[in-house]
C-alpha cells in the first residue's frame, strides 16, 4: 500500500550514508565471518555452532557500545542474544529490535553453486545461507546504530534501544513464548521492530504492517477394527474415507468460504483505504501463477489475491490418507482415514475460539460408528496487524522514504511467525522493518541479500531511532508499560 509522507517537521541530524560509506567493507567482513557459523537450529549436531552463533553476536554487539550483551538460555532449545543501550533520556521511547540467528539447513549437495557457508559476493549480491534470513537482517542495526551516533552526534541512541535475537526461528520457535515470559520485565517497551520480513522489489521498498495466525493439526477416523470386504459390508457401515472426503468436501462453501459456524466472527474487515492501497501495488497474477507452480488463482468470492492471501483467513487440507494405495484394486472399506488441516487466521481472530469451533464441528458432522481423535499442533500462532494511523509506523515509513529516496507502500505477510507472542506478551505494536525481496531465495538453494538494499536497511535504521524519538517527543502513543 502507498502512503503519503508526513508532513511534520522534525530536526533531521547530519547525513549518515558517508559513515556508512566508510565503514561498508569492516561492516561486510564481520557479517562474512558471522554467516560462516553454521547455525542450523533443526539439527541436533548444530547445536555447538548455534551457540557460537550466539556468543559471536553477544561478542559483536559489545564491540558496537551496547553496555549489555547477554545470551539467554532456553529450555533444552537454542540460545537467544538480548542486549540493551539506555538512552539517558527520561524521556525517551524503549524500542525492541527481533530477529534471529538460526538458519535453515544446507548443503553444497542440494544445488548451491558454492559452499553455503562460505559467503561469495558476487554482482552487488552476498551469497550464504542466512544472508538474508535472518542475519544479515539483524546484523545492519549494528551499523545502522553506530551511524545513528555519528550523524547525531550523541553518546548513545535517541531511544531506550533492546535486541532480542532468537536461534530457534528456524525449527518454529518452541521455546520462545516460555521465553519472554520469563523475562518480560526486561523486555518491556513501547514497541516492537521486527527485522525478519521483506519488501515487495527492489524498486518498490514496502513496510508489512501484519502477518496471518496460524492453528494446524489432524483429525484421524476410525469405523471397522479392520479393513473388510467392500461388496460383503460396503453401503451397509459406516467409511471413514468417505467420511473424510465429506468432511472436506464441507469444509467450505460455493463462495469458497469457511462453512465452519462462527469462524468469522470478529474478523477485522479491509477498510475501503486499504483496499484500495493494495490495489495499487505493482501485482503481475500471471507471474505469481508462475512462481507458485499453479495454473489459476482460486479462493474467497469477492476479494483479490493479495487480500485472500495477506487479509483474509483460509482453510486448507494439507493432506488426505485413507485406504488402498498401492498398484490395481483392493475392493474394501478401510479401517481409518486421515486428514491434515491448517487455519490462516487474521486480526481478531483467536487461536483458542477457532480450535474449539473446529473440535465441535467436525463432532457434529460424523455419524454413529465412526470414532475419531483431533489433535493440534500446539496452541496456534496469533495474527498481528499494526494499523496503519499508528504513530510508530508513521516514525518507520518516514525513515525508510528518507533511506530509499522514494514513496513507501505497505504490504503484509501471509505466512505466520513469533511476532504474535511479542504482541501478546508486551502489549504493544509490532512493526516490520525488513529489506529483502523475493528473489533472495530464503530456505532455498543460493540464498543471498543484495547489497544495495542491505545498507538502505542500514541507513533507515540510522535515521528510525531519531524519527522514533522525535515523534514520541511530540505525542507519546499509548503503550503498556
Amino acid at each position: 500500500m502507498r502512503t503519503t509522507p508526513d508532513n511534520a517537521v522534525h530536526p533531521h541530524p547530519a547525513d549518515p550514508a558517508p559513515y556508512i560509506a566508510e565503514h561498508s567493507a569492516a561492516f561486510l567482513a564481520a557479517l562474512r565471518d558471522w554467516l560462516r557459523i553454521p547455525s542450523v537450529s533443526a539439527n541436533p549436531d548444530h547445536a555447538p555452532d548455534v551457540r557460537r552463533s550466539a556468543e559471536w553476536l553477544a561478542a559483536a554487539l559489545t564491540d558496537t557500545g551496547f553496555p549489555v550483551a547477554e545470551v539467554w538460555e532456553t529450555e533444552g532449545g537454542g540460545p537467544a542474544v538480548f542486549a540493551e543501550w539506555p538512552s539517558g533520556e527520561a524521556d525517551a521511547p524503549t524500542v525492541l529490535v527481533y530477529g534471529h540467528h538460526d538458519v535453515q539447513p544446507a548443503a553444497r549437495e542440494d544445488g548451491w553453486a558454492t559452499d553455503p557457508f562460505e559467503p561469495v559476493e558476487q554482482d552487488g549480491r552476498l551469497r550464504a545461507r542466512g544472508a538474508a534470513d535472518d542475519k544479515g537482517q539483524v546484523f545492519l542495526h549494528t551499523l545502522g546504530l553506530r551511524a545513528h551516533l555519528a550523524a547525531t552526534g550523541r553518546t548513545a541512541p535517541a531511544v531506550n534501544l533492546k535486541l532480542l535475537v532468537e536461534g530457534e526461528e528456524e525449527s518454529g520457535s518452541p521455546h520462545f513464548g516460555p521465553l519472554i515470559r520469563k523475562h518480560a520485565d526486561r523486555l518491556a517497551c513501547d514497541t516492537v521492530i521486527v527485522s525478519d520480513t521483506g519488501m515487495w522489489a527492489e524498486d518498490t521498498p514496502t513496510v508489512c504492517t501484519g502477518m496471518r495466525g496460524l492453528v494446524d493439526g489432524q483429525i484421524d477416523l476410525y469405523g471397522p477394527d479392520q479393513d473388510i470386504h467392500s461388496g460383503s459390508f460396503g453401503g451397509a457401515v459406516p467409511n471413514p474415507a468417505t467420511e473424510a472426503a465429506r468432511l472436506v468436501a464441507a469444509l467450505h462453501d460455493e463462495d469458497r468460504r469457511v462453512s465452519i459456524p462462527g469462524f468469522y466472527d470478529g474478523v477485522v474487515e479491509l477498510t475501503d483505504r486499504e483496499r484500495a492501497l493494495l490495489a495499487e501495488l505493482p501485482f503481475d497474477e500471471a507471474g505469481w501463477l508462475r512462481t507458485a507452480k499453479s495454473h489459476a488463482a482460486l479462493g474467497e468470492h469477492g476479494h483479490t489475491t493479495l487480500e485472500r492471501i495477506w487479509a483474509r483467513p483460509t482453510a486448507e487440507v494439507n493432506g488426505i490418507h485413507a485406504g488402498y494405495g498401492g498398484p490395481g484394486g483392493k475392493t474394501i472399506v478401510p479401517s481409518t482415514a486421515e486428514i491434515k488441516f491448517s487455519f490462516r487466521l487474521v486480526a481478531g481472530q483467536d487461536t483458542a475460539r477457532v480450535r474449539q469451533l473446529v473440535t465441535d464441528w467436525v463432532a457434529a458432522r460424523l455419524p454413529d460408528g465412526i470414532r475419531h481423535e483431533i489433535r493440534f499442533w500446539g496452541d496456534g500462532t496469533r495474527p498481528c496487524l499494526t494499523p496503519l494511523d499508528h504513530p510508530a509506523l508513521r516514525s518507520l515509513v518516514r525513515a525508510m522514504g528518507r533511506a530509499f529516496g522514494q514513496e513507501i507502500r505497505y504490504t503484509r505477510e501471509g505466512g505466520s511467525g513469533p511476532a504474535a507472542d511479542l504482541q501478546d506478551v508486551l502489549g504493544v505494536p509490532v512493526l516490520f522493518l525488513g529489506i529483502s525481496v523475493p528473489s533472495d531465495g530464503w530456505h532455498s538453494v543460493d540464498e543471498k541479500v543484495d547489497l544495495d538494499l542491505l545498507f538502505k536497511g542500514v541507513e533507515t535504521a540510522a535515521h528510525l531511532w531519531t524519527e522514533l524519538a522525535a515523534d514520541w517527543a511530540a505525542e507519546p502513543w499509548p503503550s503498556s508499560r
